[in-house]
């Protein structure tokens, strides 16, 4: 199975950083990442250019991370981050989860795809099943939907002064670190 091995060295990250983003959990992500790549080594990898290997792999996350999503809304479970960062931080990242959930769940898997995947505009069409034109179209509502729902957290969280470990007093004698 060197071809899945290679797959998996080339998208591990991808796979990974949008699944997270998909589930809101770390540790989630990594188990679906894990079953991600045992079924591509379980299925073989198609004969297929570099690109359409790579939205295959992607198909196979999203239909896993559809699949958990359904399960966890229908248990009514919520995504959590185990985000441990400063509460301003955290503040921010619930914002864009929560705006995040607010998408279509098409447009939100292709602006996900996208930023987080960094899949061509072919890729992601591969991957859901639409045209290079929808998927142009879902991605442009779904950055106009997170820009109006993200503009006022963003925008407080941008004239608040940053707070680097202490107060502004104490930052001048630690010196860079």
């Amino acid at each position: 199975m060197a071809d899945a091995e290679v797959l998996f060295a080339e998208h591990r990250q991808g796979v990974f950083r949008y699944l997270c983003r998909m589930v809101g959990q770390v540790e989630t992500a990594r188990e679906l990442t894990q079953e991600v790549f045992l079924s591509v080594a379980r299925a073989g990898v198609p004969d297929a250019d570099p690109a359409g290997r790579r939205a295959w792999v992607f198909r196979i996350a999203h239909n896993l991370a559809l699949n958990h999503v359904r399960d966890r809304r229908h248990d009514g479970m919520t995504a959590d981050s185990g985000d441990t960062a400063a509460p301003a931080v955290q503040e921010l990242g619930a914002a864009i989860r929560e705006a995040l959930e607010e998408l279509q769940d098409l447009d939100r898997d292709v602006f996900l795809l996208r930023e987080t995947a960094g899949l061509s505009y072919q890729e992601i069409a591969a991957t859901c099943d639409l045209t290079v034109e929808a998927v142009r179209s879902r991605l442009k509502r779904a950055r106009q939907e997170l820009r109006g729902a993200l503009a006022g957290p963003i925008g407080v969280h941008r004239h608040r002064p940053l707070r680097f470990g202490g107060a502004a007093s104490d930052r001048g004698d630690r010196g860079d670190q």
